[in-house]
């Protein structure tokens, strides 16, 4: 079965493999809040979600896309109950996701030339906590933790983390992008289909 899924991991992998060897390549299409304001770059918002910044980064990016994004589009197309605009809708939704999960680094760094961020990483928060609210009894399940963890569990653990690694800001990491990818993927989830998060969360009490 085709999934627009799909569609957004061939790019990622292509352009990000390209990218490893061409720096010229990330340079021009990478998120730089700084070109994006002062030379209007806006292609910025959308072009550094295809890119990575080396082969670990791409492959867990990729994964978590792979397994939660057919998750979430078919779920879209189930509710909508046609599978044209179900793409659509989803194709919109993934291009809002990357946009919207860029805007703190760029309200906070459009004045900052060397400020540099790339990767899917805000789309994959998005489509992560999207799946979580309308599934919240499913079970995640990590490479470093052998063990199974429940979806909102998992959910309400990752955003502390965010929230606490973005306030001390102690590495490379946009962890503002996946903040505002999360949050947007929940806000999705609530006005899209809030019944769909109300029968999961019954499910579990």
């Amino acid at each position: 079965e085709f999934y627009i899924t799909y569609i957004f991991l061939i790019i990622a992998v292509i352009l990000s493999i390209k990218g490893f060897s061409d720096p010229f390549f990330v340079e021009k299409y990478l998120f730089i809040p700084y070109r994006v304001k002062h030379n209007k770059e806006y292609y910025r918002f959308i072009s550094h979600a295809f890119l990575h910044s080396d082969l670990g980064h791409l492959i867990f990016n990729m994964m978590t896309l792979f397994f939660f994004g057919r998750i979430v589009e078919y779920q879209i197309r189930v509710y909508i109950d046609s599978p044209l605009i179900g793409n659509l809708v989803f194709l919109s939704y993934c291009i809002c996701s990357i946009i919207a999960s860029s805007l703190i680094s760029y309200f906070r760094h459009s004045n900052n030339y060397n400020y540099r961020s790339l990767g899917i990483s805000g789309l994959t928060s998005a489509i992560v906590f999207t799946g979580i609210l309308w599934n919240p009894q499913m079970n995640i399940n990590l490479f470093f933790i052998p063990i199974d963890i429940p979806a909102w569990i998992f959910g309400l653990i990752y955003l502390a983390f965010e929230i606490y690694s973005d306030r001390n800001r102690k590495t490379g990491i946009a962890h503002d992008a996946h903040i505002a990818g999360a949050v947007f993927g929940i806000l999705f989830a609530l006005i899209f289909n809030f019944g769909l998060v109300q029968r999961g969360f019954s499910l579990l009490f």
